[in-house]
């Protein structure tokens, strides 16, 4: 899945950049996300939008976002994610797990304890997100965690595609060891 996450484009430039990547994700069979932008994601008919704690709440969302389409949340607290499963999410962001220099969220790190009190309440999709690297994916992963989002360990790397497979591998011996 890829989201797209641009809080500096005006609204013209992302409008581009989201037919851009619906357009690239469809031809790849690949769920295309939008950050934020419920007008956005539904103007491209993305797969789904990514709602932050200060976006459209998600039970206003959902039923503008349509039948079929993702709604994901970013949740910062175990009160948050319960709340946003309550609303209508079908996948929670969690974090930040770990100190990130990506953005400033405000929140203080929840570590990995946060993602195995939420696998034993819910039964929605995690997604560790916060000073993720391939060498502490596996811990998110096997503390219940469906997958990490990751902006800086892969966007950073001098070899994108490298740094996606390193993950990858990552990922899968941690399943396999769950």
């Amino acid at each position: 899945m890829i989201q797209l996450r641009d809080k500096f484009a005006g609204p013209r430039q992302l409008l581009a950049q989201a037919r851009q990547l619906a357009q690239l994700c469809r031809d790849r069979g690949v769920r295309f996300i939008v950050n934020d932008r419920l007008d956005l994601a539904q103007a491209v008919d993305a797969d789904g939008v990514h709602l932050g704690q200060d976006d459209l709440p998600p039970r206003a969302a959902r039923p503008l976002l349509g039948a079929g389409k993702i709604l994901g949340v970013s949740t910062h607290s175990l009160d948050q994610a319960l709340r946003a499963a309550e609303d209508g999410a079908d996948y929670l962001g969690i974090g930040p797990i770990f100190a990130t220099a990506t953005k400033s969220t405000g929140y203080e790190p929840v570590g990995c304890d946060m993602i195995r009190q939420l696998r034993l309440r819910i039964d929605l999709p995690l997604l560790a997100i916060g000073g993720i690297t391939s060498g502490n994916v596996g811990e998110v992963v096997r503390a219940g965690a469906a997958g990490a989002a990751v902006i800086s360990a892969i966007i950073g790397s001098d070899d994108i595609a490298g740094a996606t497979q390193v993950f990858l591998a990552a990922i899968q011996q941690a399943e396999r060891r769950r």
